[in-house]
């Protein structure tokens, strides 16, 4: 008698075999077919039943960009695949791999429109790389494994349709294969040595060279930074890399243009010589960033963001990690320069302004930036950042002491909202022992709020914190910019921590500066015994410091402006970079950087 297995057991079999080991979804009858798969596979793969399949969506992504691996999460057909879209257009976005599973009604009932039968083929074509409806029994493991390798290999998202009563059907056991242990993901060769030798020279005849480090640069940290003493540039970083380099370093920028830090802005409107290290950063062209820069050195693995952004004098296309060994190899030491000097200037000036802001003990209300300082204080060394998107995107890049090893992750081209708290379950799902925040505004942690009760149900000890001011703040300062006035950035406030005693977590609320330390004590004592912690802080309203849009320069705003603008910031501290400039005898200042494109 032949042996046989369902074909949704060999489906779920592959994604065992390519290494998943959680799948995101909330079931329904279009999908029951692998929901009987996943149960009889419950011991080697864990479903993780959520509350929203958004949030399960998120989840997947934030889990491919925490491990690098493919995140899987899955609807039913109709409302539960089409909520999947917001979770799979920010992993498109972000290039990360992600496998989406959609039920289908079943094939005698396909193109009758019959309930919540549809042609789902065109909502998945332009957030997929690879997007296929599986037609017959035998062929569901092969397109499993098919779309897992599209996704890895086009670093995207794969879409697989699945008709509920194919699952069930029986195939041949030893019918199906897969490509899990034969893959293999494109590695690049050494650069070449005729561009690393372009690149010493430009670099060795720069007067006022800046590293700029992407994504693409993680894992060179400690050699970025010799690096840069080497040759004199201080390191800027896009904001979704503020974890590559230590926040210690003495020549750490920060990240430039809004969601920033000033030294940052300061420091590439002043650059003659950019050496860019795998990053695509969407605001280089759109605020003119590189105006003043006369040359640019440009690495990255992908020969489609080579010249993307801006003019470009050498290009080359290798991994990044590698060309910093080659430099570091090649490049002769620079004597301590001026350029280097005014930005370590800059930057502890910029230290002393936000540990002025963190450490202020006379302000009666209570201030985001009170709340980092306890949050800063009770971090582990491995410690895991899920960060919503808002104004905590851009106080979090400011005010994280991110120590090597340490990491962060966001939503970052598409920019949703709401991936804070999806992304903490993701994390610490894949690092169980290590310390999780979620970091979140009140109005992003509002729209999945009710997926706490995931963190509960599932048993993660995660600090989840909130700073609450009933406003879209980020927002809100944009259209202070642009608008005559304020609409739809104001809302009633919730008790988030009646709402997480609800649900059975840890509810926190803290109004006091005096009050912080000893709940961040109590949350990680909770949190390391398993428990869900949420921290709702109450916080001012102010505005963080716009750092695109400074008014402090003498020679282009009046002495009112500057005051009320220092003022408002609470920024008497902060100097201008020119001061330093001039102190180091560089007088040729060219100004900040364009705001444009907000």
């Amino acid at each position: 008698m032949e042996n046989k297995i369902e074909a949704g057991v060999a489906a779920v079999k592959v994604l065992e075999n390519w290494g998943v080991s959680h799948i995101y979804g909330i079931p329904g009858g279009s999908i029951n077919s692998l929901m009987d798969a996943l149960d009889k596979e419950r011991e080697k793969i864990r479903y993780v039943q959520v509350r929203h399949e958004e949030v399960g969506a998120m989840a997947a992504s934030m889990h491919a960009k925490f491990t690098g691996e493919i995140g899987v999460a899955f609807g039913s057909a109709g409302p539960g695949g089409t909520h999947l879209l917001n979770g799979l257009y920010d992993a498109r976005e972000d290039g990360v791999p992600v496998l989406a599973l959609v039920g289908q009604f079943g094939t005698t009932g396909m193109n009758m429109d019959t309930f919540q039968e549809m042609n789902e083929d065109p909502i998945y074509a332009d957030v997929a790389v690879y997007h296929r409806v599986v037609m017959t029994a035998a062929s569901l493991p092969h397109i499993i494994d098919e779309a897992i390798r599209q996704a890895y290999s086009k670093h995207g998202v794969a879409v697989v349709q699945l008709p509920v009563n194919l699952g069930w059907e029986k195939i041949p056991a030893d019918g199906w294969f897969d490509a899990s242990q034969v893959y293999r993901p494109l590695k690049f060769a050494a650069p070449e040595p005729a561009e690393i030798n372009k690149a010493v020279e430009i670099l060795s005849k720069a007067e006022r060279p800046l590293i700029f480090a992407g994504i693409g640069a993680r894992g060179t940290g400690k050699a970025l930074v010799e690096l840069s003493r080497k040759v004199q540039a201080p390191i800027m970083v896009s904001a979704l890399a503020i974890d590559v380099i230590d926040h210690e370093y003495e020549g750490f920028l920060g990240s430039a243009v809004r969601v920033a830090r000033k030294p940052a802005n300061d420091a590439v409107a002043n650059a003659d010589t950019i050496l860019m290290l795998g990053t695509n950063q969407p605001f280089i062209d759109v605020t003119n960033m590189f105006k003043n820069v006369k040359h640019v050195i440009q690495v990255d693995i992908n020969p489609a963001h080579l010249g993307k952004r801006q003019q470009t004098e050498l290009t080359i296309l290798a991994d990044a990690q590698k060309v910093v060994a080659s430099l570091l190899d090649e490049v002769p030491q620079k004597q301590e320069s001026a350029w280097y000097r005014a930005n370590l200037k800059n930057i502890n000036n910029w230290k002393a302004y936000t540990d002025h802001l963190e450490n202020d003990l006379n302000n009666s209300a209570l201030t985001l930036y009170q709340v980092y300082h306890a949050l800063n204080e009770v971090t582990k060394p491995q410690a895991l950042f899920s960060v919503d998107v808002g104004d905590v995107t851009m106080t979090s890049v400011r005010h994280l002491h991110l120590k090597e090893g340490q990491q962060w992750r966001t939503s970052g081209l598409f920019a949703t909202m709401g991936i804070g708290l999806p992304g903490a379950i993701a994390a610490k799902l894949d690092f169980p022992e290590r310390q999780v925040w979620s970091l979140s505004g009140d109005g992003a942690f509002s729209m999945v709020m009710q997926d706490l009760a995931t963190q509960v149900q599932e048993k993660l000890g995660i600090i989840n914190v909130v700073f609450s001011n009933q406003q879209y703040g980020f927002i809100k300062d944009e259209q202070e910019s642009t608008n005559r006035g304020y609409l739809g950035v104001a809302f009633t406030g919730i008790d988030f921590a009646k709402v997480a005693q609800a649900m059975g977590a840890h509810g926190f609320t803290v109004t006091k500066l005096e009050e912080l330390r000893q709940v961040f004590a109590q949350a990680v004592e909770l949190a390391d015994s398993g428990e869900t912690v949420l921290i709702d802080a109450k916080i001012t309203n102010e505005s963080p410091l716009p750092v695109e849009a400074l008014k402090l320069e003498p020679e282009q705003f009046s002495n009112e402006e500057i005051e009320a603008f220092k003022a408002r910031y609470h920024a008497q501290l902060l100097e201008t970079f020119s001061k330093y400039l001039q102190e180091e005898g560089l007088l040729n200042n060219h100004g900040s950087i364009e705001q444009g494109g907000f």
